[in-house]
C-alpha cells in the first residue's frame, strides 16, 4: 500500500473511532476529511474537491424531497390521521386475541406508506397503544418489541426519507427503489403479524382480547371510524406513492403533492393550527438540517477517502477472496448489519454504502442486468438498515419508546426489539435467496 492508501485507512479508523467517543458524525466526517486531505492532497486540491462535492450535492434534483416527504410526515401525525387509523383498526379486530399487536402492526404499515420518518410513528404508537396494552395486560416485552418494529417500517415502506438519501447515493432511480423496497416491506409486517398471531393464540395471556370498556361495540360507529381513518389517507398514500410507482410525477414533485395534501387533511379535521404548522416545520427543519449536513459532510469525506485510493484497496481486498460471488455479497450484508449496531442509516448510507458499491457492482449474481443487480441490492441494504433502529447501543426506536411508556424499563424494550431482529434476519434471507420477492414489481413496472 502507498503512503496515501494508509492515510486514507487512517482516516477511516479515526472516524469510526471519534464517533464511538461520542463526537458529533457530521462535523467528525468533515473536520478529519479536511485535516487529512490538506495532509496528504495539500490545500488547493482539497478545498476545490469539497467546493465541487457540496455544489454538486446542491444541485441534485431528487434531494429537495426529503425535507417535503418529512413535512409530510409530520403533518399527517399533527392531523391525528395515526389515532384514527389505530382506532379503526382496534375496533374491527376487538375480539381476536393479540388484537392490540395487530392493530399496532397494521397501523404502522398503512402510516409508513403516507410518511417516510421513524421517531414520530414510534413515539405516536407508543403513546396510543403503550396505555391500554398495559391495561389489557399484554406481554410487556412482545408489547413494546411490536411497537418498536412497526414503527420502523416507515426507512423500508415507500416513501421512505432512506431511500430517497439512498437512490442517488447508489446511483439508481428512486422510483425503482421504492418498488423493490415494497415487497420485503409488506413482507416484514405480514411476518410481525403472523408471528404475534401465532404466539397470542398459543398463549391468550401474551395478548388477550381488548377489554370490555375499552371496546367499540357499536357496528355503525366501527364503521364510520374505518371510513374516516383510512379513505382519507389512502387517497394521500394513492396519490403521493402510485404517481411515484407508476412514473407519473418524480419523487419530489410527488412529494410536494402530498405535503400539500397532508396540509389539507389536517385543515379538513380541523387540525391545522398555529401550533400544529409551527411544531411541524421546527421538526422538519430539525430532521431535514441533519440528514442533509451529513450528506454535504460525508461527500467531502468520501471524495478525499476515494481519492487516497484507500477504497480501491479495499473493493479489490473484497474481490479477491477465494470465495464464490454470493458469498462476498453475504460478507458485504454482515458487515453492513455489524455497522448498524453503533452507526444510524444516514451515516451507513453517505460514508460506508460507497464503499461496498464497487465491490458489487462487479459480482456476477445472475440477478438479470447490472441495474436490476443494483436495486436489488438496495432493496437488500434497506432491510439490513432497518435493524440499526432495533440494535444497541443506538437503538433509537428503544429511547423513542421508554420516553413515552416509562412503565416498561429499557432491558424489557431491547428483549422485545431483539425477538423482532431475528424475524428481520429471517426476512433479510428470504430476500436475499428469493430476489424475486424484491423485483417481481421494479419489473412489472417497466
Amino acid at each position: 500500500m502507498s503512503g496515501l492508501e494508509i492515510m486514507g485507512l487512517v482516516m477511516l479508523v479515526a472516524m469510526i473511532g471519534v464517533i464511538f467517543i461520542g463526537f458529533p458524525i457530521s462535523f467528525t466526517l468533515l473536520f478529519l476529511g479536511l485535516s487529512f486531505g490538506v495532509v496528504g492532497l495539500g490545500t488547493s486540491q482539497t478545498f476545490n474537491l469539497a467546493s465541487l462535492q457540496i455544489w454538486g450535492l446542491m444541485k441534485d434534483e431528487v434531494l429537495p424531497a426529503v425535507p417535503l416527504f418529512i413535512f409530510m410526515g409530520f403533518m399527517t401525525e399533527q392531523a391525528g390521521l395515526m389515532e384514527r387509523l389505530f382506532r379503526a383498526f382496534r375496533g374491527l379486530l376487538e375480539t381476536i386475541p393479540g388484537a392490540l399487536y395487530l392493530a399496532v402492526i397494521l397501523t404502522a404499515t398503512v402510516f409508513a406508506m403516507a410518511t417516510g420518518i421513524v421517531g414520530a410513528a414510534v413515539t405516536v404508537l407508543g403513546i396510543m397503544a403503550g396505555p391500554i396494552m398495559i391495561k389489557a395486560g399484554y406481554d410487556p416485552r412482545m408489547s413494546s418489541g411490536a411497537i418498536a418494529a412497526g414503527g420502523t417500517l416507515g426507512i423500508l415502506i415507500p416513501p421512505s426519507v432512506m431511500l430517497v438519501v439512498m437512490g442517488p447515493t447508489m446511483g439508481v432511480p428512486v422510483n425503482q427503489l421504492y418498488a423493490a423496497s415494497f415487497g420485503p416491506g409488506i413482507l416484514l409486517a405480514a411476518m410481525y403479524i403472523v408471528y404475534t398471531l401465532l404466539r397470542s393464540f398459543a398463549n391468550p395471556r401474551l395478548g388477550p382480547t381488548v377489554p370490555m370498556d375499552e371496546r367499540v361495540g357499536d357496528w355503525g360507529l366501527k364503521l364510520r371510524e374505518v371510513f374516516f381513518g383510512m379513505v382519507p389517507l389512502g387517497c394521500l398514500i394513492g396519490f403521493t406513492l402510485g404517481t411515484i410507482l407508476g412514473g407519473l410525477a418524480t419523487p419530489t414533485e410527488a412529494s410536494a403533492a402530498g405535503a400539500f395534501g397532508a396540509t389539507l387533511l389536517a385543515l379538513a379535521y380541523r387540525k391545522l393550527t398555529w401550533t400544529a404548522l409551527k411544531n411541524a416545520a421546527i421538526s422538519t427543519m430539525a430532521t431535514s438540517s441533519m440528514v442533509l449536513f451529513l450528506a454535504a459532510a460525508s461527500n467531502v469525506f468520501g471524495a478525499i477517502f476515494t481519492k487516497f485510493g484507500t477504497a480501491s484497496v479495499i473493493t479489490n481486498t473484497l474481490l479477491g477472496l477465494p470465495f464464490p460471488p454470493m458469498i462476498v455479497l453475504i460478507i458485504v450484508m454482515v458487515l453492513i448489519f455489524i455497522l448498524g449496531w453503533p452507526f444510524e442509516w444516514p451515516a451507513i448510507i453517505l460514508v460506508f454504502l460507497p464503499i461496498f458499491l464497487p465491490v458489487v457492482a462487479k459480482l456476477d449474481l445472475g440477478i438479470g442486468t447490472k441495474s436490476e443487480q443494483m436495486i436489488w441490492f438496495g432493496a437488500l441494504v434497506a432491510v439490513n438498515l432497518q435493524t440499526a433502529f432495533l440494535s444497541p447501543p443506538v437503538a433509537m426506536s428503544a429511547y423513542y419508546l421508554k420516553n413515552v411508556v416509562p412503565q416498561w424499563s429499557l432491558s424489557t424494550i431491547y428483549r422485545g426489539m431483539a425477538d423482532f431482529m431475528v424475524i428481520q434476519c429471517i426476512c433479510l434471507a428470504v430476500v436475499l435467496f428469493l430476489p424475486d420477492v424484491a423485483m417481481w414489481l421494479p419489473r412489472a413496472l417497466r
